[in-house]
């Protein structure tokens, strides 16, 4: 870990927290169109060009002055676009459509709702032409199926939610498969549903904690013979699996040995890369993502092999996302690197292939971080893996560190671009992402260790990253900050109130202060989605002892023992996390005069989404951590 490069230029936050010039690329079905998101209005939008067309000749066919998209999608008829948009960050999802014969009109709402309603999940319905079925809860606490006419903007229920906790998995035909039921004890019961009786047949059960967020991976096949799912089965290694529909029968579709399957893309598909890689017109599953200290892609279908193949030697990046043309030849791939992520546009059946573009096209990899996977143990001999960016140009012994926690708490840091690490290492600081106990990726036993410990082992696996950062002589002992949104803001805010010693600042954005609020404060419609994780690894706030346990391991019971200088940033909009718990830390050190500066933005929800608010908490926290680290 030694650094002979001089150092490279200072870099603006606007550089690295403004919208990408170029992001998420992908192909109309008749392979003519390429769509991305660029910045228009201020905004993040969606811009069409023709598949031989340069940039210039692009057009942007949304028209959002208020939030950026992230979230879109061709139709089977390449007319109409569609994309997901909410308001100011409250989550409330609806679904817009985009008439690409006519780009200057405005967007259609296609599932006008009352507040409080959204849509889950949406994508076309291939035995249907011209229909969309999308996931929402119109019943606040169902998820229900509908079929969505694109073109008249017609809306039919499709299927019901038989209950609680209760989802029909679906065909491509969008006729029910398999069925999933969340148990009482919050394990996953799946059963096959005969498709001419509708008789339920019991298949398997996976174990709740074994599964915190849920079983990550859970699909019937395109023709609704078997079962995808992501399990255990008997090891540590979570594994891509196939049960047959009407044996029983589970055979492996793609394992790693000493690797698991990345889930981090059935979190956030919409900023994330997919832990499956899908036909998008025939729904077959083409690749698997793994996670390591580089993911890995393993290929699922062999006819993908040799487009697989062409592809990886584009780039020295793993395979990020993936889109093709119906006929599956034309196909644009992004690839994820810390320091020079790309897209590229290839034509298998001429063997043609050129870069489409970088998206951040300002910024010289050369004069970036490189991201390092780092592996320590935890004072139990818990195997702990992270990684490590380090200041280009500076020696790297007693550094200010920043140690940035990962939200969930179950999903897990991966390599590639990181502008906060970025920034941040630009600034002279070393940075450290550790995956604690409790995260995914690193398999079951490390996973189900973090039950019961929030505020407990989990940290401590933080503090003993630092104490490893300390005793490599990287990090400087009185110049640590932490900082962390979500569970990264709890972490946060557990660091100053527990460990106020070992931080000379701390970051807390939209993080969680009263584990017993945030439960109470949880929709309707999660509720039966909750017993594997929140219930199961941290409590029930409606048991008095357990909610006893969960104060106990809250920030806000000892505000009182807060003395590390803290920013804190929330959104007024937050759906996940309330405004509420972060004002009540913010009032309790004011009253005490402990030094905290609260960055409260009225246009915001869990995270800040537009870049002139993203921009200023950079600019916070730049000020922060140089004034208390130095």
């Amino acid at each position: 870990m030694t650094s002979t490069q001089q150092r490279p230029r200072r870099f603006e936050a606007e550089e690295l927290f403004a919208d990408p010039d170029f992001s998420r690329p992908i192909i109309s079905p008749d392979g003519t169109r390429i769509a991305y998101l660029a910045p228009a209005h201020g905004r993040r939008n969606i811009w069409v060009r023709g598949i031989d067309e340069e940039h210039e000749d692009a057009r942007c066919v949304t028209h959002d002055a208020r939030r950026g998209i992230s979230t879109y999608f061709f139709s089977d008829d390449p007319r109409w676009l569609l994309y997901l948009q909410d308001t100011d960050g409250n989550e409330d999802w609806h679904l817009f459509r985009v008439d690409l014969d006519a780009p200057d009109s405005p967007a259609t709402d296609l599932t006008p709702m009352a507040p409080g309603s959204r849509v889950f999940a949406a994508e076309p319905l291939g035995s249907r032409p011209g229909t969309v079925i999308a996931t929402m809860n119109r019943r606040p606490a169902s998820l229900d199926s509908f079929l969505i006419d694109v073109a008249s903007g017609g809306i039919t229920l499709h299927h019901e939610q038989p209950g609680p906790g209760v989802n029909l998995l679906l065909d491509r035909d969008g006729e029910p498969a398999f069925l999933s039921r969340v148990t009482e004890d919050g394990d996953t019961e799946f059963s096959a549903i005969d498709p001419v009786t509708g008789e339920q047949r019991m298949l398997t059960r996976l174990a709740g904690p074994d599964h915190p967020m849920g079983v990550e991976v859970q699909q019937a096949t395109p023709d609704g013979t078997g079962l995808v799912l992501g399990s255990y089965l008997e090891g540590d290694d979570l594994q891509l699996v196939r049960v047959d529909r009407e044996s029983g029968k589970v055979s492996v579709l793609a394992a790693v040995e000493g690797r698991s399957l990345d889930i981090m893309g059935t979190v956030a598909p919409s900023v994330l890369p997919p832990t499956l890689f899908t036909h998008g017109q025939t729904g077959s599953i083409l690749a698997a993502r793994f996670n390591g200290p580089r993911p890995h892609i393993e290929v699922v279908d062999p006819r993908f092999a040799e487009v697989h193949a062409a592809l990886s030697v584009l780039s020295d990046g793993v395979l990020g996302s993936l889109s093709s043309d119906a006929a599956g030849q034309r196909w644009i791939a992004t690839f994820v690197h810390d320091r020079a992520p790309d897209a590229w546009f290839y034509d298998h059946a001429t063997g043609n292939s050129r870069r489409l573009f970088r998206p951040s096209p300002h910024l010289d990899p050369a004069d970036l971080a490189p991201m390092e996977p780092v592996e320590l143990a935890a004072r139990d001999g818990l195997p702990l893996h992270g990684f490590l960016t380090l200041p280009v140009g500076l020696p790297p012994r007693d550094l200010p560190l920043v140690l940035v926690v990962h939200g969930g708490p179950w999903v897990h840091d991966t390599w590639g671009y990181s502008p906060q690490a970025q920034f941040l290492a630009n600034r002279g600081y070393a940075v450290l992402q550790v995956n604690y106990r409790g995260s995914s990726g690193y398999g079951r036993c490390h996973t189900v260790k973090g039950l019961g410990e929030f505020a407990g082992a989990m940290h401590d696996d933080l503090i003993d990253a630092v104490d490893w950062a300390i005793a490599q002589g990287i990090a400087a002992p009185e110049r640590i900050g932490i900082m962390g949104a979500s569970y990264g803001g709890y972490a946060a805010l557990v660091g100053a109130a527990f460990t106020p010693d070992r931080f000379a600042a701390a970051v807390d954005i939209v993080g969680i202060a009263d584990l017993a609020s945030f439960i109470r404060a949880l929709p309707p419609v999660s509720r039966p989605y909750i017993t594997s994780n929140w219930l199961a690894y941290v409590g029930d706030p409606d048991d008095p002892a357990q909610e006893k346990e969960m104060l106990a391991r809250s920030p806000i019971t000892h505000v009182d023992r807060m003395t590390t200088p803290l920013l804190i940033a929330h959104g007024a909009n937050d759906a996940r996390v309330m405004r509420t718990e972060s004002d009540a830390i913010v009032a309790s050190l004011r009253e005490r005069d402990i030094s905290v500066e609260y960055l409260l933005a009225d246009d915001e929800g869990h995270g800040f989404g537009n870049p002139e608010n993203e921009i200023r908490l950079q600019h916070a926290i730049e000020k922060h951590f140089a004034a208390h680290l130095g």
